[in-house]
């Protein structure tokens, strides 16, 4: 009975896994495969958005 257990969350871990890193890989293809020339609209609109922001998190 444990070794049904241990296969099970083996089986599990592995799809779980297989279907994120699917998702990531998808996501990179479908960014530089059909992102065209607006690519980086999102961390554009995210820049101008924070212009003016206070810098926050210590010294550097």
């Amino acid at each position: 009975m444990a070794s049904y257990i241990i296969d099970m969350a083996i089986v599990a871990a592995l799809v779980i896994g297989i279907t994120a890193v699917n998702g990531a890989i998808g996501d990179v293809i479908g960014r530089y495969l059909f992102g065209g020339k607006k690519r980086g609209i999102f961390k554009d609109q995210t820049k101008n958005s924070q212009v003016g922001w206070k810098s926050v998190g210590g010294t550097k």
